[in-house]
């Protein structure tokens, strides 16, 4: 019984030490490169699961971690266009695309980033050079241009990337900087222009104001003229009515005084007013002495 169990034991090792030698496990997160006497002859990229292979060295496996590692530069100043220096931090997200370039060209993840940190930092200084300092800090946000910035840059890393086996998927800047003598000119500059776009909108407030007292001005004086000229035509019409009347009261010129007393009689009267008057005094004397008023073309 003891002899079995031994010999179970036995083939167990075999059979552990048989899936060490010829086999091996690809997952999710992998790609794998198997190379035959030092030369690549499989790539395992998109195919995770259990393969055979030769023990070493006729078969080697490397393993490559496929998920996304993010590289990041330290500080460090760029000159702008124009000679102002700006302090930028870099940033790339990447992968590996090609594990058989990759071994060839950068060995590991180490070597990688290597490569990507000079690759970096000159795609950095050459699009930053090729922008104003306005570009990067302004008070107006629709000048600056960040976006454009980094898509220049991932443009420019996209195209040499490959070479070393290398997918970037993403280029920004991370942090930006600037030196104590620079944050002074930036402050003032923005002073500046924050005063010049208040006296534009002052200036432009004024002007909508002048406009508008103008325009006021104008169609005062001209609804004054149509007033003026409608009273004229109603005074002009009050004047021929009246003179109508005039020419009918010089003919009977007692009776145009008497209605003038009677009517300055009823405006006496017409509030609660006590006045004490002789029978003899105007205008109550009026009622004593009317005129005597004939029909016209009546014999006297």
């Amino acid at each position: 019984m003891k002899n079995i169990w031994a010999i179970v034991f036995v083939v167990l090792i075999l059979v552990v030490l048989g899936l060490f030698l010829f086999s091996f496990q690809v997952r999710e997160t992998e790609k794998a490169l198997v190379t035959f006497f030092g030369k690549p002859t499989r790539v395992i990229s998109d195919s995770p699961g259990w393969y055979l292979k030769w023990p070493r060295p006729i078969n080697v496996v490397y393993k490559y971690d496929a998920r996304s590692h993010l590289f990041e530069t330290v500080l460090e100043e760029t000159t702008t266009k124009g000679g102002k220096p700006i302090n930028v931090t870099s940033y790339v997200v990447w992968k590996i695309g090609n594990p058989e370039l990759f071994r060839t060209k950068v060995t590991d993840v180490k070597g990688a980033e290597a490569n990507l940190e000079s690759l970096l930092r000159n795609t950095q200084n050459t699009i930053i050079g090729r922008y104003y300092f306005s570009d990067f800090v302004n008070s107006d946000r629709d000048k600056i241009k960040i976006d454009e910035i980094e898509q220049a840059m991932a443009a420019a890393i996209k195209e040499s990337a490959p070479g070393y086996g290398i997918d970037v998927e993403l280029v920004g800047i991370n942090k930006l900087g600037i030196s104590e003598s620079t944050s002074e000119d930036v402050f003032k500059r923005m002073s500046a222009d924050r005063k010049r776009r208040t006296e534009q909108v002052l200036a432009d407030g004024n002007a909508e104001a002048a406009k508008i007292a103008k325009d006021a001005e104008s169609k005062k004086k001209e609804l004054l003229a149509i007033v003026e000229a409608e009273a004229m035509a109603i005074r002009g019409s009050g004047d021929a009515e009246a003179a109508k009347h005039y020419k009918e009261l010089e003919q009977e010129q007692d009776f145009a005084m008497f209605l003038r007393d009677i009517d300055a009689l009823k405006k006496i009267l017409a509030k609660d007013t006590t006045i004490v008057l002789t029978a003899e005094d105007d205008p109550v004397g009026l009622l004593k002495k009317a005129p005597d008023i004939k029909p016209k073309g009546s014999g006297k």
